[in-house]
């Protein structure tokens, strides 16, 4: 009997995933061990492998098909063994053609010889559309009638029928609403290169929305430029960091305290260690720093949901690490119970992993307290989003050199500015300062690092 091929559970939150490629294919064979395929969750994409060997008989779900977890997505077996029936959920719909061939409709009885259903080039549910338009998406129909003449002229001229208000029977488009169109839209001035009226055609692109050279012609480089700003759908895991951070300033009221903490001293003791092979970063004193802030204040490790306060014995420490595709965040376990060095040696494991792709679910979730750093950007101040599930964030800028006034005396320190945003629910104005400005004295305590790094 054919087994089959389960969508695995990746972290408890998971729900759904989507299959971002088969690296098998119908009629492979597998073996223990070999990898199907690639699974794109909320927070990265993982290799799913096989723990059965056999034939790949089917594949049940295509790629970029979000199915819930525990779902059946192919069968594995002996060849030629029957297959269960599963229902295939749906493929993506592929994008909207402005001109598409005439297409026979689904019935008889539903359209009349003399026209067709043609899809508009942009439905009310389409993720992405071929052209900007101004058409409103909640009063368009699903589908537009045009008779074959009028869709075949559209066609020619490479424009988007689904603009047109159609004049003939049950609002049918027909050829002479195309012309009229075309004239009152000045189709007849543009000044339209043959290479680039190929290309417009082929990629589904409106003459009409494209926006002419300095000289008014179009060529390739305008259907270039207009293919570029063509929109795009977001990926699942920068959905869901736009959903959680959304969700994030919706639900907690953020409140922003900003320090400036002296580093000249820790820089040039960092200096120091870095020349005897000690492999400390910056981020490993900030982090060690924050550790040692939240256990003086338990409320900044807490988290609410408005009702109830929650205070965690642990310190998660989580690390905010940018990649390509979004912004994931590490988490380091127990950070509190962490030498210095453990603690840098966790977080450049961390950091390799998510750069490879290859951090798992449980190592990007349950973080308590959240850094994000972007000192080496060259950036004097900002601010971070509260990460669901924590009542704070740090936000540390890099450090630049500045004149400052020390004894009343103007001299050049190296100076870094640190904003923490606390969830105003549970973390008041002065205890968010009294948190960072006791931040603040452990980093300038160069005594205190000496001791830690030994």
């Amino acid at each position: 009997m054919a087994t089959p091929v389960i969508m695995p559970k990746f972290g408890q939150m998971t729900e759904e995933s989507a299959i971002v490629e088969w690296l098998k294919k119908e009629g492979d064979k597998v073996a223990k061990g070999d990898i199907l395929f690639t699974v794109e969750t909320d927070k990265s994409v993982m290799d799913v492998e096989s723990f059965e060997e056999g034939t790949l008989l089917k594949i049940v779900v295509p790629p970029r098909v979000t199915v819930p977890v525990q779902s059946t997505v192919a069968f594995l077996g002996k060849p030629g063994e029957a297959v269960p029936a599963v229902i295939a959920p749906a493929a993506p719909a592929a994008q909207p053609k402005p001109a598409a061939a005439p297409a026979p409709a689904s019935s008889a009885a539903a359209v009349k010889p003399a026209q067709v259903a043609v899809p508009l080039a942009v439905p009310v549910t389409a993720p992405v559309a071929p052209a900007p338009v101004s058409q409103s998406a909640s009063s368009a129909p699903a589908f537009q009638r045009i008779s074959p003449r009028a869709a075949a002229l559209a066609r020619d001229c490479v424009i988007d029928p689904g603009q047109i208000k159609g004049t003939g029977p049950e609002g049918r488009v027909v050829e002479k609403d195309v012309r009229n169109y075309l004239q009152a839209r000045g189709y007849d001035r543009l000044r339209v290169t043959p290479s680039a009226k190929a290309q417009a055609a082929k990629e589904k692109l409106d003459l009409l929305a494209i926006a002419g050279g300095a000289d008014g012609r179009i060529g390739v480089a305008e259907v270039e430029r207009a293919l570029a700003e063509r929109p795009r759908v977001m990926s699942k895991m920068r959905q869901i960091i736009a959903q959680r951070l959304t969700q994030s300033v919706v639900t907690a009221p953020h409140f922003f305290v900003t320090v400036e903490v002296d580093m000249t001293e820790l820089v040039r003791f960092r200096a120091q260690l870095k020349e005897k092979g000690a492999p400390y970063t910056v981020t490993d004193f900030i982090s060690e720093a924050a550790v040692l802030t939240l256990k003086e204040f338990p409320e900044v490790n807490s988290t609410t949901d408005g009702k109830s306060v929650r205070w965690h014995s642990q310190v998660h420490l989580g690390l905010a690490v940018s990649l390509e595709q979004g912004l994931v965040v590490p988490v380091i376990r127990n950070a509190g119970e962490l030498t210095l060095g453990e603690l840098n040696a966790r977080a450049k494991e961390l950091a390799e992993k998510a750069r490879s792709g290859k951090l798992t679910p449980d190592e990007m979730s349950g973080s308590t307290f959240t850094i994000s750093n972007m000192g080496m950007l060259d950036v004097e101040n900002f601010t971070a989003i509260i990460n669901p599930g924590e009542s704070a964030i740090l936000a540390v800028s890099s450090t630049m050199k500045k004149a400052v006034v020390r004894d009343d005396k103007v001299v050049v320190r190296s100076m870094m500015k640190l904003t923490l945003s606390s969830d105003h629910r549970i973390i008041d104005g002065a205890m968010a300062a009294r948190f960072v400005n006791a931040l603040k004295q452990k980093l300038e305590n160069v005594e205190l690092w000496k001791m830690l790094a030994a």
